[in-house]
């Protein structure tokens, strides 16, 4: 794996000061591994403070925002770089271009529509890189159960729980991330693997 690592993370803090820690020493690994950072380009929440971290350690961070939201204060002013784009579609689109690996942090439903998203896109094989779960004081242990829940109602394969690295310590998280192999996923489909068609 190369040195760019995606973060998608809460625009909030939460209510758990485990969240803001975790962010603060993901973004200290990153920067002593001299990867560089790309994520939202926000100043705040947990993107705020994992940007600002591995600046603070000598780190590059590039963010991708949509232009409507530079134009608000959200956007970051002091990154190595903040590229605007058309849509939010097109940040995803230029985050996953820019990236060789993605981790999610905490936080709400723009997080899970990113992660999701790029699960998705390993699922189906249109990338091959790892995608980590920072799961800092537990927050994804319901977020792994409801994937393990697809997959015991068979709409999901097991093998699909192996696209994820998931670890609440970010070095363990950065190691499984370096040594990841991605795995034989079988046949998706499950009435074509038995040789019926659906209607």
């Amino acid at each position: 794996m190369s040195k760019t690592i995606c973060i998608y993370a809460g625009s909030n803090l939460g209510n758990d000061p485990e969240y803001a820690a975790g962010a603060l020493k993901l973004g200290d690994a990153i920067a002593r591994k001299g990867w560089g950072l790309i994520y939202g380009g926000s100043s705040i929440g947990l993107m705020g403070i994992i940007a600002d971290r591995v600046l603070e350690k000598g780190g590059e961070v590039t963010g991708v925002m949509p232009k409507g939201l530079v134009l608000g204060e959200m956007a970051h002013t002091h990154l190595t770089r903040l590229l605007e784009v058309d849509s939010m579609h097109a940040r995803k689109d230029k985050m996953n271009e820019l990236s060789d690996g993605f981790i999610a942090l905490p936080g709400g439903i723009g997080t899970f529509d990113e992660l999701f998203e790029i699960l998705c896109w390993a699922q189906i094989g249109i990338h091959h890189k790892p995608i980590g779960l920072l799961n800092a004081a537990g927050y994804f242990d319901s977020l792994l159960t409801l994937i393990q829940h697809s997959i015991d109602h068979e709409f999901a394969n097991q093998s699909n729980l192996d696209l994820l690295c998931v670890s609440d310590n970010p070095d363990e998280l950065l190691d499984k991330m370096a040594a990841y192999i991605p795995p034989d996923l079988g046949n998706k489909w499950r009435q074509l693997a038995k040789g019926k068609t659906g209607h």
